[in-house]
């Protein structure tokens, strides 16, 4: 199992990522709460990861902690949660919010979240309360303050940042015409990606 990697952060596309460890690039894709701690292209980066075997592919987790590694390990080991919907839950929700919602058995925000039904929102509450006792600490995935540098570019950038944004909203699992339109509310001059992603996703819980 591929549990480490450390090499140079080649490419970042929200929640997508490139990682050259030793000539060899990794795919890896990353909650978007982890995502936005990542460090600028070109920097090492040291990614703790979970790898997935299917039968028509093999996929990357990745975390830039341990404990964020193990409690998508532990959401994912809740009955109809897979490492797809686990990406969605821990983008869409800081995990201290996502602790305080199977503590208080808040289905209603729970099933805000991508591909979250009733169904899964009660399973999540059910299967997870024990196991989720005494992560409540601190907040694992508060993201770092956004830097949103001022570009000539101007208009051009703030259109390709909201289409990125866009992407990511979709390859998380919310709905195209939802994405579009949560992501042109939230956004403002000179927003990077990144945090239009963070603020769209924060408008959605």
């Amino acid at each position: 199992m591929i549990g480490r990697l450390r090499g140079t952060l080649i490419e970042k596309q929200p929640p997508e990522l490139l990682i050259e460890v030793g000539g060899v690039g990794y795919e890896i894709q990353m909650p978007m709460s982890c995502f936005y701690e990542l460090p600028e292209i070109g920097q090492e980066a040291i990614i703790y990861t979970h790898f997935v075997v299917r039968e028509d592919a093999q996929l990357l987790y990745g975390f830039n902690t341990v404990r964020e590694r193990a409690l998508f390990r532990e959401v994912i080991k809740a009955n109809g949660v897979g490492p797809k919907l686990g990406l969605g839950i821990l983008s869409g929700m800081s995990a201290t919010q996502f602790v305080a919602c199977v503590e208080r058995e808040d289905i209603s925000t729970l099933v805000k979240l991508p591909g979250v039904g009733k169904k899964t929102a009660e399973r999540l509450v059910v299967e997870m309360k024990d196991r989720l006792k005494g992560w409540g600490a601190g907040d694992l995935f508060t993201p770092a303050t956004d830097a949103a540098p001022v570009d000539s570019i101007g208009a051009m950038k703030a259109d390709s940042a909201e289409e990125e944004a866009v992407s990511a909203l979709l390859a998380l699992g919310y709905k195209p015409t939802q994405a579009s339109k949560v992501v042109s509310q939230v956004a403002k001059p000179d927003m990077t990606s990144e945090a239009l992603i963070r603020e769209a996703l924060r408008a959605m819980v």
